[in-house]
């Protein structure tokens, strides 16, 4: 089989040039990152599962009419997908109090918030992603105020569905990240989910024991990582298709 060109290689995923103009294919790693690189690792078979969990959540967005990157799932670690300009900022749905929120305002972790909070992140590794307000992606031309307006309505569109979603298998949707892009069809540009959705991008709490069932678990040294990550792919009704050792699948698309 000929050798695919490299596109980009991120901490959880490796980008391939696609089979068509305009398509990229997705693959994900076991490798686990945490604190911006400092603190590295491998999830045995993390990879398969937030491809399977990405392409659920992604399908089911797409049945609700938010715009995604996603074509189709090609095998167990490979996604086709759109090929898009990424905006260069993360976009952080918080529900309730974690993490860097919790450590910057001083709120006990697991407080509720009074309403859900977006937060946007300039992506930079160089600089950890540094917390941005709106006035600084507007004003450095990272994304327009109409642009923006767009990601903040899908956002918000998207958090009411998945805290649904989630809660209905007995998860809470703490917070989140999201990245989003232009994707060009002739003269016609559209703001497109992109990226991925899994317990690498989210954190997800059982609802009554409040047990952190995502990659806090890693973060934090908490133990049976690999085992949150299948719970979570359980709960959703997600099986791999195999165990974790797994052939690579850029090895294997045709």
């Amino acid at each position: 089989m000929a050798r695919r060109r490299q596109i980009y290689e991120g901490k959880a995923k490796v980008l391939f040039e696609g089979p068509e103009p305009g398509t990229l294919v997705q693959y994900f790693k076991d490798d686990a990152t945490a604190f911006n690189n400092k603190k590295k690792g491998t999830i045995t078979g993390k990879g398969v599962l937030n491809n399977r969990i990405s392409e659920f959540l992604m399908l089911r967005l797409g049945e609700m009419g938010i715009p995604t990157h996603f074509i189709r799932r090609l095998n167990m670690r490979e996604q086709l997908i759109r090929q898009v300009e990424i905006i260069p900022v993360e976009v952080v749905v918080r529900n309730v109090a974690a993490g860097s929120l919790s450590q910057r305002l001083g709120i006990p972790e697991g407080s509720a918030l009074p309403r859900s909070i977006v937060e946007y992140c300039y992506k930079n590794d160089e600089l950890n992603d540094p917390l941005v307000a709106e006035e600084h992606v507007t004003a450095f031309g990272w994304a327009t105020p109409q642009e923006l307006d767009e990601i903040l309505s899908l956002s918000l569109r998207i958090n009411d569905y998945l805290s649904g979603l989630f809660y209905g298998t007995g998860l809470r949707l703490v917070d989140y990240k999201l990245e989003f892009g232009r994707l060009w069809e002739n003269d016609q540009m559209r703001i497109v989910l992109a990226d991925e959705i899994s317990p690498d991008s989210c954190r997800l709490w059982d609802v009554e024991t409040n047990e952190k069932l995502d990659k806090d678990r890693f973060r934090r040294d908490l133990g049976s990582v690999e085992e949150a990550y299948q719970e979570v792919a359980r709960r959703l009704g997600i099986l791999p298709e195999s165990g974790p050792n797994d052939v690579p699948g850029s090895e294997t698309l045709q």
